[in-house]
């Protein structure tokens, strides 16, 4: 017994163990098989059908009851061992399977259909290829994960993609672009437009790239390039016929702003740029000059009419082309340029009119330019966004206005005159320090324009130096403010004796201060009012030194300062600039008194004539020691001109050698205080001296160059010094002259092998 229960014991075991094995070993799928009774019935004829019938009842796909199975079918075929791993096969079938629907269902159903009706019919098989691209890779996944790694194939859903692309796209894509560019014209004349559907069949154009744009680019985007071209060719033949500028340039700029929302609406944003450039070149380049030159509507006519608007819509298209507003410059400068022309036309017309003395001074003038100048910098600032074009526009019209002279003073003249009427105190013009400030600023940026920049300062100088001495000037506060933008604009060095003048002015208050006191320490005993402005030789422009014999009371004040002057600076020399002087005298004349303000020669030739003497010319220039071309305009100031308090004889209005001068006892005046000018006895500034320091500024220059370069060609030469001289710009000719003073003089020498080359001698 125990022998038999042992042997079924091990029976039994046995018996487990087949059944075990048999567990272990799974089912093999065959391909036919697995292909046609699972994924074909279950799967790929189940999903065609849902397509084909518009997704009918409303089911978009399977439920994962329906897709776990199917894809462990999958799972199951490809890593099943060789022979029956069927991956090439399911992946091949995969393929042949989009392919046969393509071409059997799709592309049939395509090739019925044109215009919209095909973008809408793509729309529907483009949307339901991706549905079928999806389950298919979510079905075949596992041929993703490691067959098509191993094997460097395209992935199923890249592998969908391209038998659509070749399939389909490649057949039908000519005429979808035809149709889409019908809409693109239908919209740009205005009809509404499923923008949707464009978008839609867009997406497709680029999704075909398989991750880029080249699809699109090449397919679609060149052919809607050319369109667009041909498009905007046609409207700039019908618009420049029938329209203005400004209406014109409305029309392209409501075009640029709707090509600019069609990109966003249904384009790849990649076409904008392209897209509007296609509209600029047709709209704007090819026409340009015919709509900037344009009769009774182009750029001039807008600046003419001060058409801000336009002109800034202009500016703005205009600016989108690459060299688009260099025409619109020039045609900005020659106007500004006409508008100076008509200033000096009226400066000419008024002075034939006119007919009187020609004067250095015209504010109608220099006001004509300096309204001009800030209307224009106004439109550049406002209408063209202050570019360095119309910048340069305007700065070559108004170097051209400001540099050309009519009459005969030059614009420096009347410029310096200009400001002088401004500066000084009774000059005409009853302006707040504001309104001061304002002008002056305006005249320099006028003055930044001017070439004789040296002979301005010269003026300048000489115009200040008589506005301080003769206490007419506005305000200190006005002076400084004029000599700091002068000084900003040309520097230091252009403006140091300026500021010196006004230097010595101020150290002058101090002196007159500490001589009163000791003048009253001293008990000095004076008639006169007596106070001496000391001023440094450098500084203030140079003048007519007169040796006039002073009264005796002023030659005993002048004698006192002397004393006192030399005890604080015994090594520096006095010398009186008589011409220079001022006073205020007070006459009698009958009952009435007057507080007269002459010049100080005016002063000792009233003394001289005091109590009632008379002198014949001879014997006064005798008396005074002075000069007839001195004592003549002195004379005749008091006795030729308004307030005449000297009687001459024989009356008239011309000085004679031979006239006798008495104190007028008949004179009155309605005034109490009154001012008798005279007539300067300097230039208002000296030529000579402007001159010779134009000739040390070249020959320095030239020698500064030519120590740094040691050898240069003539031209090389000329052209160096031009760019260095900044206050005033001379001739070749004179820079040439002074090439050959430094030759003479062994500063240089021409090179011996090109005599247009000079060598710079240590």
């Amino acid at each position: 017994d125990h022998t038999s229960t042992h042997t079924t014991h091990t029976t039994n075991t046995t018996q487990h163990k087949r059944e075990m094995s048999n567990y272990n070993q799974p089912r093999i799928i065959q391909l036919e098989e697995g292909w046609n009774d699972q994924i074909k019935a279950k799967a790929i004829d189940v999903l065609i059908d849902i397509l084909d019938n518009n997704f009918e009842g409303g089911r978009k796909g399977f439920d994962p009851g329906e897709y776990i199975p199917i894809y462990t079918t999958c799972y199951d075929m490809c890593t099943q061992r060789s022979p029956y791993n069927w991956s090439r096969d399911l992946y091949n079938r995969h393929g042949e399977t989009i392919q046969n629907y393509l071409t059997r269902t799709v592309l049939p159903a395509l090739r019925q259909e044109n215009g919209i009706q095909l973008l809408k019919q793509l729309r529907v098989r483009w949307k339901n290829h991706v549905i079928m691209n999806n389950w298919l890779k979510k079905f075949f996944t596992y041929l993703d994960r490691y067959y098509v790694k191993h094997h460097s194939l395209p992935t199923l859903s890249e592998a969908g993609l391209r038998h659509f692309k070749i399939q389909v796209y490649d057949v039908i894509k000519s005429d979808a672009c035809s149709a889409i560019l019908d809409m693109v014209n239908q919209h740009r004349e205005g009809s509404v437009i499923d923008k949707d559907l464009v978008k839609n069949i867009v997406e497709l154009f680029e999704a075909m790239g398989m991750g880029n744009l080249e699809a699109y680019t090449a397919d679609l985007e060149a052919a809607l390039l050319t369109g667009t071209s041909e498009y905007y060719k046609r409207q700039c033949q019908q618009w420049i016929v029938t329209d203005s500028t400004p209406d014109y340039l409305i029309k392209t700029e409501r075009a640029l702003e709707e090509e600019r929302a069609r990109v966003a609406d249904y384009l790849n944003s990649e076409s904008e740029g392209k897209l509007l450039n296609c509209v600029e070149n047709e709209l704007l380049e090819s026409v340009e000059l015919e709509l900037l030159e344009k009769e009774g509507s182009g750029c001039r006519f807008l600046l003419a009419n001060d058409k801000s608007e336009d002109l800034q819509r202009m500016f703005n298209l205009f600016g989108r082309l690459e060299h688009g507003l260099e025409p619109m410059a020039s045609i900005v400068q020659k106007y500004i340029t006409s508008k100076g022309d008509e200033c000096h036309t009226a400066r000419e017309e008024r002075l034939k009119v006119e007919k009187a003395k020609e004067q250095n001074v015209d504010p109608e003038f220099i006001s004509a330019l300096l309204e001009l100048h800030q209307k224009y910098l106004n439109v550049i600032r406002t209408d063209f966004a202050g570019h360095a074009l119309f910048q340069k526009a305007l700065k070559d019209a108004f170097v051209d206005i400001v540099n050309r002279k009519t009459g005969k003073y030059s614009n420096a003249e009347l410029m310096s005159g200009y400001c002088d009427r401004i500066l000084k105190s009774g000059g005409g013009e009853k302006l707040s320090e504001s309104e001061v400030e304002g002008k002056l600023d305006r005249i320099v940026q006028l003055f930044s324009y001017l070439t004789e920049k040296d002979l301005f300062a010269e003026i300048y100088r000489t115009q200040l130096s008589k506005r301080l001495l003769t206490g007419r000037s506005l305000s200190d506060d006005s002076e400084k403010f004029m000599i700091a933008k002068l000084k900003l604009q040309c520097g230091t060095q252009f403006t140091s004796k300026m500021e010196g003048m006004l230097g010595d002015l101020a150290v002058g208050s101090d002196y007159r201060s500490e001589f009163d006191a000791r003048m009253r320490q001293d008990n000095f005993s004076t008639k006169l009012d007596f106070s001496v402005q000391v001023l440094t030789t450098g500084f203030w422009p140079s003048s007519k030194t007169v040796n006039v014999v002073p009264s005796t009371e002023m030659t005993k004040c002048m004698g006192e300062f002397k004393k006192w002057h030399d005890s604080k600076h015994a090594k520096r020399k006095l010398t009186y600039m008589f011409a220079l002087g001022n006073a205020t005298v007070r006459a009698v004349f009958g009952k009435k008194s007057y507080d007269i303000q002459v010049a100080t020669l005016q002063a000792i030739v009233l003394d001289a004539l005091n109590g009632g003497v008379t002198y014949t010319f001879t014997e006064l220039a005798e008396k005074l020691n002075l000069e007839e071309a001195v004592l003549k305009p002195l004379m005749h100031s008091l006795s030729c001109g308004k307030f005449k308090v000297v009687k001459k004889e024989p009356s008239g209005s011309k000085i004679n050698t031979t006239d006798t001068f008495m104190a007028n006892p008949k004179f009155s005046a309605s005034t109490r205080k009154f001012r008798i000018p005279m007539a300067s006895l300097d230039a208002t500034h000296n030529v000579k001296r402007v001159e010779e320091d134009r000739t040390h500024a070249i020959e320095a220059s030239i020698v500064r160059t030519m120590k740094a370069r040691k050898t240069l060609a003539h031209q090389s030469l000329v052209a160096e010094v031009l760019s260095q001289l900044a206050f005033f710009r001379p001739n070749a000719k004179t820079i040439k002259m002074a090439i050959a003073s430094l030759i003479d003089r062994q500063y240089l020498e021409r090179s011996a092998d090109d005599n247009g080359v000079y060598n710079y001698l240590a």
